[in-house]
């Protein structure tokens, strides 16, 4: 795989130019509401549990012991342990790893935009998102569209997805993505009609945000009652030309219900034959001591940049993909 040959810059020195702009833009955004830039480790004792996302290890040997570090998927942890020492409202531009499948759209390797802002709820940090897509899009007049998931299925698919039995999900994703049949799992269910379906149909023409998920679904976002009294997670996903953009938070503050979905978690990596990870024990330390109200968000860069520069494809936009990284 490795050719030496292969020395040039995957992207157009264009585009790195519209990248530095793109990323100095960002960085003015937050200095002008006084959200201070942090800068945590790429490397961390603890991990994630979360059954979808896989993580890059690096082991080394240090004062006669062997240490196992994982690359941050995100700096949320890190971050949230600051907001719980009294940091105020913050944001971070840095590289994640995710050890997934590499694409049109993914990278074992990217940048992420993660921001907090203190005394939001996921109402607020979704007007705060417009904004800052209104200054990076040169356009004072950026509507983002706002959808419900409920909302979202109902006009796409006819099903309401908190109340559509499991066997019509199951006949319904296997019409559309020739899977379903055998799947018990309703969120996955839901997952596969929303990716295969929903998504390519929403925020064509102005991005678009989806809100107010099933609160199985809810991750480390609060739950709440809707208008009709179902129980939803207080989080968001931002859709734009058929691409996840952001995934946003009302952030859960409670230690104790947070330690309950790391103990979900592990349960369904256990089911899906996943290796088990201990949870980042010190995040719910910080908990306990106590997270401010908050709510934040998580942003993929290249991805932004892709659809600014009307390109197809990551590597187009990447200084040096991972073929030539």
């Amino acid at each position: 795989m490795y050719d030496a040959s292969l020395w040039q810059p995957s992207a157009d020195l264009s585009i790195l130019q519209k990248r530095a702009q793109l990323l100095k833009a960002i960085r003015a955004f937050f200095d002008v509401r006084e959200v201070m830039e942090v800068d945590t480790q790429c490397l961390s004792l603890g991990s994630i549990t979360d059954p979808h996302i896989e993580v890059l290890t690096s082991k080394t040997r240090s004062q006669g012991q062997d240490i196992t570090y994982y690359l941050q998927t995100s700096p949320e942890y890190a971050m949230k342990r600051l907001l719980c020492a009294g940091s105020g409202s913050i944001y971070q531009l840095g590289k994640v790893f995710r050890a997934e499948e590499i694409g049109r759209r993914h990278s074992i390797e990217f940048t992420m935009l993660e921001w907090y802002r203190v005394g939001f709820d996921h109402w607020q940090l979704m007007d705060d998102i417009q904004s800052l897509l209104g200054v990076l899009l040169d356009d004072e007049t950026l509507t983002c569209e706002r959808l419900s998931y409920q909302v979202a299925f109902l006009r796409h698919t006819g099903l309401d997805p908190f109340s559509a039995t499991l066997l019509s999900l199951q006949e319904f994703a296997h019409e559309h993505t020739e899977y379903g049949l055998q799947e018990e799992d309703r969120d996955t269910l839901l997952e596969l009609v929303f990716s295969s379906v929903i998504e390519p149909a929403i925020g064509v023409n102005s991005p678009c945000f989806v809100h107010s998920y099933p609160a199985s679904q809810a991750a480390l976002a609060k739950i709440h009652l809707d208008e009709q009294g179902l129980q939803v997670a207080a989080r968001f996903e931002l859709y734009w030309q058929g691409m996840e953009l952001a995934n946003g938070y009302h952030e859960l503050t409670d230690a104790k219900e947070q330690t309950q979905r790391f103990e979900q978690d592990k349960l369904a990596r256990a089911d899906l034959g996943l290796v088990d990870r201990r949870f980042d024990e010190r995040l719910i330390s910080a908990l306990e001591h106590g997270l401010p109200e908050c709510a934040g968000v998580a942003l993929g860069v290249d991805r932004l940049l892709m659809l600014m520069c009307h390109k197809a494809h990551i590597t187009e936009v990447l200084p040096f993909a991972h073929t030539r990284a």
